[in-house]
Parts: structure tokens; sequence; C-alpha cells
């Protein structure tokens, strides 16, 4: 008879441990995923705010030049260095901008073997 009690007790405390190992792992999957999904969301706003600069960068420099051009007198070249000045120098903040959203990932470090690695498997498990 006490050998079934301790059986029992064992069994209940076991199914215990169990669950609250299954509610430890599934609020910490839960906290992994959140936190994932921050990362995610502040990687999509780093990226718009690229888009948007450079979109910028691109509709300013045709606006100023079309006026350039719309404004040159018959014997003025177009090609001086105050005419791509801007252009220039807001292309040096834009070089900038897309090195901190892209530059991070663009050097051949032992992380991006290692996600072309995953890359490559995956690609060959999906075949």
């Amino acid at each position: 008879m006490k050998k079934k009690i301790n059986v029992g007790i064992k069994k209940s405390i076991m199914e215990r441990l169990n669950k609250t190992n299954q509610e430890n792992y599934s609020s910490q999957e839960t906290f992994n995923r959140e936190e994932a999904y921050i990362r995610a969301e502040k990687k999509l706003k780093e990226l718009k705010g690229f888009y948007w600069h450079l979109f910028w960068y691109a509709a300013v420099n045709i606006f100023l030049w079309v006026s350039i051009i719309r404004n040159l007198d018959a014997d003025e070249s177009f090609f001086q260095y105050g005419h791509f000045a801007t252009a220039f120098f807001w292309g040096i903040g834009v070089f900038f901008h897309w090195f901190g959203v892209f530059g991070k990932h663009f050097s051949f470090s032992k992380d991006w073997e290692k996600r072309k690695i995953q890359e490559f498997l995956d690609k060959e498990n999906n075949l």
C-alpha cells in the first residue's frame, strides 16, 4: 500500500512539474515571438526611413536639375560644380544612411556565413 501511495505522489509531482515546465516554455516562447516581432518592426521602420530618404533625394534633385536646365543661358553649360553639389553632398548622407540600414549585414562575417548556409539548406530541403 505504501508503494502505491509513493508512486501516486511521484506521478502527481511529475505531472505538476511537466505542467509548470510547459507553462514556462510557453511563456518563454511567447516572449521570444514578441521580441522577434519588435526586432522585425524596428527593421521595417529603418527600411521605410531609408526608402523615403532615397525617394526625397531623387525627387528634390530632379526638381533642382529641371529648374537649372530651364534657367540656363544659351551659352552656359549644365555641367558645373554648383549644379551637382546638392546631389553630391546629400548623396554622401544617403550612402551613410544605406550603410546604417544594410551595412551591418553587408560584410562576410561568421553570422553572414551561417545565414547563407542555412538559406542553402532550406532551399535544398524544399526541393
